[in-house]
């Protein structure tokens, strides 16, 4: 049996790289020509008869990088590629999964069907929004977590005291098997969001009193939730000695400046994405490249990857 070939986009270079490494084989070449304009034309190298796998996260910024992916995934199928997977390590648009209001599209459901008419047999996502993302598909939707890889990050100095934080309700879920690794109580903050950036906190439901917290969310993307958390957090008499780890340190609009303000003693995160540029955060990046290897790997193979979905 052949390797399996290793494709990357220009989203997180990277990443693709280090799977490849892992992998033992060498990346598929390709190129994304742009036009003037910002048009986007990929042009991959020999892969007729191949089982591809693309490594693309969508975003920031998330269309351009959707539309990258689907180009790719078209070109593999139109090069011969006997199968082709999309590894999105980042998913977007993955909190678009129901509408709230009349009038709304569905935009995970809109992204999974262009990328399925683009060429995918099958994708590969890391801690996406929503659970719901595999019922909304028409192929097979893998999914993984990189939240055991983080929590063994945190328990390195994760003080006895701690408190894990679910900064809003969304979050309970993941704040509990977070809580659960860690062997660390959980607290909740209700939180109204007022708009894509802006955020309000309202109540907590826990004691932090004096104790360190460790906040935990799959993503970071303006810095809005965790800077709402924080102020609840010390209001209700925290501990200044904040933890804050996400599988997505997506960190637009003006993130690295809102969490430098707050008193952050780490930060803990994959690089699903390419990690930020956050001089003033002391921070710790884990990879997700050996997991997202082993994974392909195993598909590769055709063996299931029960054994490793279970490790999330």
């Amino acid at each position: 049996m052949t390797n399996p070939r290793i494709l990357s986009g220009t989203a997180h270079p990277a990443l693709g790289d280090a799977v490849s490494e892992a992998l033992g084989t060498e990346p598929v070449a390709c190129e994304v020509e742009r036009f003037p304009d910002g048009e986007l034309q990929p042009v991959v190298g020999h892969v007729r008869g191949e089982d591809v796998y693309v490594v693309q996260p969508t975003g920031p910024d998330v269309n351009e990088y959707l539309i990258e992916l689907m180009l790719l995934l078209d070109a593999c199928r139109r090069a011969g590629a006997r199968r082709v997977t999309g590894v999105v390590p980042y998913f977007g648009y993955a909190r678009q999964d129901r509408r709230t209001r009349a009038g709304q599209s569905v935009g995970a459901r809109v992204a999974l069907d262009a990328l399925t008419a683009a060429g995918a047999d099958r994708l590969v996502v890391v801690d996406p929004h929503t659970p719901t993302l595999e019922a909304m598909s028409s192929i097979p939707v893998e999914t993984l977590s990189a939240v055991p890889l983080l929590a063994a990050a945190l328990a390195e100095d994760t003080p006895a005291a701690a408190v894990v934080i679910s900064p809003d309700l969304g979050a309970v879920k993941l704040a509990e098997h977070y809580g659960e690794l860690l062997g660390r109580p959980v607290a909740v903050v209700r939180k109204t969001r007022l708009s894509g950036s802006k955020v309000r906190a309202e109540e907590l439901v826990g004691d932090v009193a004096g104790r360190p917290t460790v906040i935990v969310d799959d993503m970071i993307s303006t810095g809005g939730t965790v800077r709402a958390a924080v102020k609840v957090l010390l209001a209700q008499g925290a501990a200044p000695d904040i933890t804050v780890a996400a599988t997505h340190p997506l960190f637009v609009d003006r993130a690295p400046d809102r969490l430098a303000q707050l008193p952050i003693s780490r930060l803990v995160i994959a690089d699903t994405v390419p990690p930020p540029h956050a001089p003033t955060l002391p921070r710790r990046v884990r990879t997700v490249a050996p997991l997202l290897a082993e994974a392909i790997a195993l598909m590769h193979g055709g063996e299931p990857l029960d054994t490793l979905l279970m490790r999330g």
